[in-house]
């Protein structure tokens, strides 16, 4: 089986003017089939995420009008535009939505579904992305809409803004991506305003990301990001977040927005495998965006000069919103109104520069979590996650069923990079159940299409096994495939396990589910508001690689060699113990890690040449 919503890198995608042309003329063709009498341009199958919906598909035709001047199209923006005016503009409260600071304000909001109470607690974010359209088409409305039309499409926007910052709560579902949307939403209607009004906006728009977005960051991986429906980053939501930045800097110039813009593209970069492939979040933990992202990823890749665009989308929604029929859907229009108008190329060389949370070389990547604990491994086209044992997940000795990857104390790093191979070397205090400390030194080392790890510790009781991840996905296309097993060499034995015991808290890779799946039958919520990170932290355990200790090693010590890819080559390390430390020699390289204690000021010492 393959993944569903984690397809090819949005960067693979054409984004030239012609490009972008095709893409409006279908847009064109199908809208103008689609219209009603009435000025309907909804897709015939929407019930959620409708509010925004006709508008959106208004706004690219008057986008397709300015760049290619059809005659046809005056008229559809025209009526369309008054049937949004019309028909889907409500100023009595919604039975039921709880979010409400002011009671019959009277203020225009868009709702998530039309029926009266039958969803309202989408009416926030509906009302955000109506009035991202509304901007949008205020920006293009001239030639288009008459002045009556454009008076009352500026009234219902400053409308939409006074019910989403005075009428309820901001950001009531500590999305970040809606809140930042919400500020792009005052930056862009502020400019249709007289100037004293246009200020008040502006400057409220700019305080509400000081106060109620930017103060609430939360820490990851060492970066602080806008916290996103519960957590720090969402792999569906994060990338639309960063877009929303981009934007949000190319309207107000304030440098509060690339700022934080380079610190989120940086922090993806780091979490990024070469492949593109990543997962989890607060909300969909497999679920990527398309189009939403392209701009954010592209605009700041350029900018940190990173390769963003490997990122790999829902190319199903590579151009614009679709439905399962591949309908055109104007759900987030205005993110490809934008893309289209920005120009900024897309950066394709990959970075270079050491990055903590991150070693990455050619086809091989590890990013690692905020305790330095892989979690994802990619090399030679497959990615493993962090397997789990005991309710305890990641990369790691074993030791009487207790994994030693937790950090009892600070986590040192050393980079090097030298004769075509990139290491990491990983120093770590742990501690045993029986509380004992121990210290972890985890080596990687690639070429760019092998990745050596050894992992050494003081000799532990037992039987001990290093815990070597879930083999999860490989590429194949224009698409990942659900796998159970990879090829890993180890030193020691080598074993693959899957869990004895069925039930939602034990995942076997052999079965037909997904990730994303599992974490959220575990997870507190119902899909689609829970939280399947931690869902998934409820595993008690998976598949999982397991190597025992590797022979040779010096009597003091256990340690434990795998390579990830290079099946086909002779692997047996040997190991002596140095002055400098413990000598590592295998095929490919020779390296020396020093002790634990490290250099003169506690940091890790490593030697290596090919």
């Amino acid at each position: 089986m393959y993944l569903t919503h984690q397809r090819g890198p949005l960067h693979d995608l054409p984004d030239t003017p012609e490009a972008y042309d095709e893409v409006l003329a279908a847009v064109t063709e199908e809208a103008l089939a689609r219209l009603t009498p009435e000025g309907n341009l909804e897709h015939p199958d929407c019930v959620d995420d409708i509010g925004d919906t006709s508008l959106g598909v208004t706004s690219l035709l008057a986008l397709a009008w300015h760049r290619t001047g059809d005659p046809r199209l005056p008229e559809a923006v025209r009526r369309s535009t008054d049937f949004h005016l019309r028909e889907r503009v409500y100023t009595d409260d919604n039975p039921g939505y709880p979010n409400l600071r002011l009671r019959n304000s009277g203020f225009p909001y868009a709702r998530y579904t039309l029926a009266s109470g039958a969803h309202p607690i989408g009416d926030w974010p509906s009302t955000v992305w109506a009035l991202l359209q509304a901007v949008n088409l205020l920006d293009l409305a001239d030639g288009l809409l008459d002045a009556e039309q454009t008076d009352a499409l500026r009234e219902m926007s400053r409308g939409y803004w006074r019910w989403l910052t005075e009428a309820t709560f901001f950001n009531p579902q500590e999305a970040g991506n809606q809140a930042i949307g919400c500020v792009v939403g005052g930056l862009m209607l502020a400019r249709h305003l007289l100037p004293e009004e246009g200020q008040r906006v502006r400057a409220h728009a700019i305080a509400l990301y000081l106060e109620e977005i930017r103060a609430h960051r939360v820490r990851d991986r060492g970066a602080l990001l806008p916290p996103e429906h519960g957590g720090a980053y969402d792999n569906n939501y994060g990338p639309i977040s960063l877009s929303f930045l981009a934007k949000a800097h190319l309207v107000s110039g304030e440098e509060i927005f690339a700022e934080d813009g380079e610190a989120v593209a940086r922090y993806i970069d780091a979490r990024l495998t070469v492949g593109g492939f990543d997962n989890g979040g607060p909300r969909y933990s497999e679920q990527h965006s398309g189009f939403e992202s392209v701009l954010g990823l592209r605009y700041f890749g350029h900018r940190i000069g990173a390769d963003l665009g490997r990122y790999r989308g829902d190319t199903r929604w590579g151009r614009h919103a679709v439905k399962p029929d591949g309908g055109v859907d104007g759900h987030f229009a205005w993110m490809l109104v934008w893309q289209i108008q920005d120009t900024t190329p897309w950066h394709r060389t990959p970075s270079t520069e050491p990055v903590r949370h991150q070693l990455r070389a050619g086809g091989v990547s590890v990013a690692f979590d905020s305790k330095m604990t892989p979690s994802l491994i990619e090399a030679d086209g497959t990615y493993f996650l962090p397997a789990a044992v005991n309710r305890r997940h990641g990369f790691g000795p074993v030791v009487d069923g207790f994994l030693l990857c937790r950090p009892m104390g600070e986590t040192r790093v050393r980079d090097v990079r030298t004769d075509g191979l990139t290491a990491k070397l990983v120093t770590k205090p742990v501690v045993t159940r029986d509380h004992v400390l121990c210290h972890v030194q985890s080596l990687y080392v690639t070429d760019g299409t092998r990745l050596w790890t050894t992992v050494a510790v003081e000799r532990l009781p037992g039987e001990p096994y290093l815990l070597a991840g879930l083999p999860y996905v490989s590429d194949d296309g224009d698409g990942l495939r659900r796998i159970a097993e990879a090829q890993v060499t180890s030193a020691g034995d080598l074993r693959l396990t899957h869990p004895a015991t069925e039930g939602p808290e034990f995942f076997d890779a052999r079965t037909d589910t997904t990730q994303e799946l599992a974490a959220f039958a575990l997870a507190a919520d119902p899909r689609g508001y829970g939280n399947p990170d931690e869902g998934w932290s409820h595993l008690v355990a998976s598949t999982a690689i397991e190597a025992t200790p590797a022979p040779g090693a010096p009597e003091d010590l256990n340690v434990f060699a795998v390579r990830y890819g290079g099946s086909g080559d002779t692997f047996a390390p040997a190991f002596d113990r140095t002055p400098e430390g413990l000598m590592i020699r295998t095929e490919a390289f020779t390296a020396v890690i020093g002790p634990p204690a490290g250099d003169e000021k506690g940091e890790p010492t490593l030697t290596l040449r090919a």
